[in-house]
């Protein structure tokens, strides 16, 4: 099961600016592990509601620190 930190590294590669740009929305996705420390904690949050629900929480967008506006839908 992948750390939140190899996702936000990916979403670094893939939008740009550095890992911690991403960490937080990462860490909340995957917030679930600590009930359930299994791939199927990724019902709780990883569909189509999570992703509006991260929206929610974290705005519409994240500006990167390459001063890069990213939707959060795309982080998801």
């Amino acid at each position: 099961m992948a750390h939140p930190l190899h996702h936000a590294e990916s979403s670094a590669r893939k939008f740009g600016g550095v890992p911690s740009d991403y960490q937080a929305v990462h860490d909340w996705f995957d917030a679930s592990k600590e009930h359930l420390a299994l791939f199927t904690h990724r019902a709780m949050r990883h569909h189509a509601q999570g992703l509006f629900e991260a929206e929610r929480v974290f705005g519409l967008t994240l500006t990167n620190s390459a001063c890069r506006e990213i939707p959060v839908r795309w982080i998801g």
